[in-house]
């Protein structure tokens, strides 16, 4: 009987070793796929932001260009139209208001408007909210036809 005891015991303790080995292989393959997974998310996520960055610079990019031609187009109504009586009042005020959006475009971008448009809606929130009502109204008008 003891021989027999002997061999149950071997294969006890041999079972215990494959199982051992095959939890520690299971933790090693679950560290390694979480390991992987982080990587991948690391590169999408980096990939992402490159992406993100590069439109935005593109967005800036043409926002410069149309402050550019902004001010070609007001430099085109000072050309074009009378400089004095009601009509070159009114086309040197046209002009100038181009100019001067065309130059902000130029120096301040994108970035420069949102922070414009955010520091408005904080002095005034109530005309804000009102404009943003009216607006949200005329749209849902206009999307029911």
């Amino acid at each position: 009987m003891s021989t027999a005891s002997n061999l149950t015991q071997n294969v006890k303790e041999k079972a215990k070793d494959v199982a051992a080995n095959a939890t520690d292989k299971a933790k090693d393959l679950a560290s390694d796929v979480s390991n992987k997974a982080g990587q991948i998310a690391s590169d999408v996520s980096h990939k992402a932001g490159q992406i993100a960055s590069a439109v935005g610079d593109r967005a800036e990019s043409a926002a410069a260009s149309v402050g550019s031609g902004m001010k070609t187009v007001a430099d085109t109504i000072r050309e074009h139209t009378p400089n004095k009586g009601m009509l070159g009042d009114a086309s040197q005020s046209v002009a100038g208001a181009l100019e001067s959006g065309g130059r902000f475009l130029e120096e301040k971008g994108l970035s420069g408007v949102g922070d414009e448009v955010t520091g408005l809606i904080k002095k005034h929130p109530v005309p804000a909210v009102l404009l943003a009502l009216g607006l949200g109204y005329l749209i849902a008008c206009s999307t029911r036809s």
